[in-house]
């Protein structure tokens, strides 16, 4: 490996562990009452190696849902040529495993945190957890599956505005309901429409 591509997964792997330390100590406390010299102690680093990648925490947090890509990409791996259906799903739970497992006060940090940002797209397309969505609906589109008039990518986006709310809801309630089994009811309701279509 080369120098810098050595260099450059040392940082992948720094700001992964700064990352993974923020959200292990925020399921121990709220996050306005981690430090950055807690995260950096958790991470075994240094303040200055945490502000090399990150110029504040809320930086931080707006990037640490970044690896729901990651996480989205190991889960689906093998399951290339599942049915359409069965790969929505899958997303969808995995999904909502990453969300539980960060805890709804993280959550309810980093949509403040997105609330406080200049408007964007409801997702950026560009990432793989969209990508996947949309081409499991180009899937259902070229079996008849979806509902007439709607593209595949108007279709993914609604999905992730509905389901956004759902996760939104979740936090609402203090994360007091399991998310999963509240996504699994939605998900029937909108698996009877596709085969309806």
């Amino acid at each position: 490996m080369e120098y810098q591509q050595r260099r450059k997964e040392q940082a992948r792997q720094t700001e992964q562990a700064i990352l993974q330390a923020a959200m292990d100590l925020s399921r121990q406390k709220a996050f306005d009452k981690v430090s950055v010299r807690d995260i950096c102690q958790k991470a075994g680093i240094t303040t200055g190696a945490f502000y090399h990648h990150f110029k504040s925490k809320d930086e931080m947090l707006l990037r640490g849902f970044a690896p729901l890509d990651r996480y989205m990409e190991e889960a689906l791996a093998g399951h290339e040529s599942d049915p359409p259906l069965e790969r929505l799903w899958l997303l969808l739970t995995t999904y909502a495993n990453f969300m539980e497992s960060l805890g709804w006060e993280l959550v309810t940090r980093y949509y403040q945190q997105r609330l406080g940002t200049p408007p964007s797209h409801s997702i950026d397309p560009h990432r793989f957890t969209y990508r996947s969505m949309v081409e499991c609906l180009r899937q259902c589109e070229d079996q008849g599956r979806l509902p007439a008039g709607y593209s595949p990518e108007w279709m993914a986006d609604f999905l992730f505005r509905h389901f956004r709310g759902v996760v939104i809801d979740w936090i609402v309630h203090q994360g007091s309901y399991p998310l999963l089994s509240k996504l699994e009811q939605d998900y029937i309701l909108f698996s009877h429409i596709f085969q309806k279509a």
